[in-house]
């Protein structure tokens, strides 16, 4: 079973799309292509039109090299749109079995008690911590034996108008919307290690325009929070300061940009408005700069993450990524700033077939809708289309008869039920898990009936006994001579 996907991430600096293959738990790239961004500031779509030929842009690029026509993608959405709302839910097992049915239910009940304001819409649902009658803190409620579960959950809600106008670019681009992932998620799942998930980590994505924070703990994401602040504003602040153009001030940025070691020498920079004639700055007014604007970005997202009152959950520290990242001294920076916490700098999780140019801190959004829609997300969440999607898969019951024919209703998907297929890991809505069962109990029994056919012998036929009085006597002795 094979499933082509395609992500795109929209930001304020870069279109990425990337189109990749899922055969199974195998996730591989076979196309990407890249645009400079326009019609968006901030994260927010300025100007439906000029969004939209980006989009098309990068789309068409990546469609080119993958050689395929989709033409259906996950998107990222920008933290600048959203923001999170926390909620319980709380129901009664009826058959004392915890099921699929009562996990979306528990998650559905929390969603119901939240106090959603009409002018927002639901993004995600993620599940941070579930209770079984009086045990907190269970992991994976699946299968469990309870009269009562709890839920708590992380409801992240964005303004329909900002919603509708991105949803606006993209079809304008030619591209039907199969999912919609905040850009904060996607990032935190295409950087975080298995450990770091476990101990709890706070992942900020440094960009052109902006920098977000998300911390995931209990299993989940639990905060997330944007600053309009990114690389693009250091390049600003050069441009003004050295009175260069921004050209000019980006590849100073670019090749200058040192927080670690300052420097005095003297390098000629041109002015804005006059070619003829360039002036001599030193090397420490740049350090000067850059170290102003990247130490008060780094204090106002050390802020938000004490606001969160996670900060005790966050024992894995700080993963940074995004394009600001690449300056030269910005971890032990980052140190200084978070207390000494430990800070890493993070480019996109291996993938198959990833190509050179995405091995970059840039692109962990877009690689993160990849692993989203290739079901690594967390182990339960309600997406914006109001579908459980599932990670895990039970090991199968060895016992054939008893998996269904007929598509299963999703309270009977319990352990006994479960079918084999291999080491698969693929996560999905829960209907996606309903069809690979059926299309695998089809094939089960397909292979019986080959089997049954190939091991049939005339000699397992019965005897039967001889005598003019037997109406099948000269049939059978037929059948024995013809075969």
């Amino acid at each position: 079973m094979s499933k082509t996907i395609l992500a795109i991430d929209i930001g304020s600096t870069k279109i990425c799309a990337i189109i990749a293959e899922i055969k199974y738990d195998k996730v591989s790239i076979t196309g990407h292509g890249i645009a400079s961004s326009q019609g968006v500031k901030k994260g927010v779509i300025t100007n439906i039109e000029l969004a939209s030929k980006a989009i098309k842009k990068a789309v068409s690029d990546a469609k080119r090299i993958a050689g395929s026509p989709i033409s259906s993608a996950t998107i990222s959405i920008s933290n600048a749109y959203a923001r999170s709302l926390n909620s319980v839910g709380i129901v009664n097992i009826l058959h004392k079995d915890i099921s699929l049915k009562e996990i979306n239910r528990v998650i559905q009940a929390a969603l119901y008690n939240a106090n959603v304001p009409n002018e927002y819409e639901v993004v995600h649902v993620l599940p941070y911590n579930f209770k079984v009658d009086d045990q907190d803190f269970i992991e994976n409620p699946l299968n469990m034996n309870a009269s009562r579960m709890e839920a708590d959950v992380n409801i992240i809600i964005t303004q329909k108008s900002s919603l509708n106008n991105l949803k606006k670019a993209v079809r304008s681009a030619g591209i039907e919307i199969s999912g919609i992932v905040l850009n904060g998620y996607a990032s935190a799942i295409a950087t975080m290690a298995e450990d770091e998930k476990e101990l709890g980590v706070a992942v900020i994505d440094m960009g052109g325009q902006t920098s977000n924070i998300i911390v995931h703990a209990g299993n989940s994401v639990r905060y997330n929070d944007f600053l309009g602040v990114g690389s693009n504003h250091i390049t600003n602040d050069l441009s003004m300061a050295l009175h260069t153009p921004l050209k000019i001030a980006e590849n100073v940025k670019i090749r200058h940009g040192n927080l670690a070691e300052p420097s005095n020498d003297l390098i000629e920079l041109p002015i804005i408005g006059d070619e003829d004639n360039r002036n001599e700055v030193s090397l420490e007014i740049v350090h000067s700069v850059i170290m102003s604007r990247v130490e008060e970005t780094l204090m106002l997202l050390a802020r938000s993450l004490q606001k969160s009152s996670l900060l005790d959950q966050v024992g894995a520290g700080i993963i940074l990524t995004g394009g600001m990242t690449k300056l030269k001294g910005i971890r032990e920076l980052a140190q200084e700033i978070f207390e000494d916490m430990p800070v890493r700098i993070a480019q996109p999780n291996d993938i198959g077939g990833l190509f050179d140019e995405l091995k970059d801190p840039i692109y962990s959004t877009a690689i993160g809708l990849v692993f989203h829609s290739a079901g690594k997300h967390t182990e339960y969440e309600i997406n914006n289309n109001n579908d459980l999607l599932y990670t895990q898969y039970s090991p199968p019951s060895e016992d054939a008869s008893s998996i269904p024919v007929a598509p299963p209703k999703e309270d009977d998907i319990r352990e006994n039920d479960r079918i084999d297929l291999g080491d698969i890991e693929l996560g999905g809505t829960v209907k996606e898990l309903q069809q690979r069962q059926v299309d695998y109990t089809m094939e089960r029994k397909k292979e019986e009936r080959e089997r049954r056919r190939t091991d049939f012998s005339i000699e397992d036929l019965p005897e039967i006994p001889t005598g003019n009085g037997n109406p099948f006597n000269k049939l059978a002795n037929w059948a024995r001579q013809l075969f």
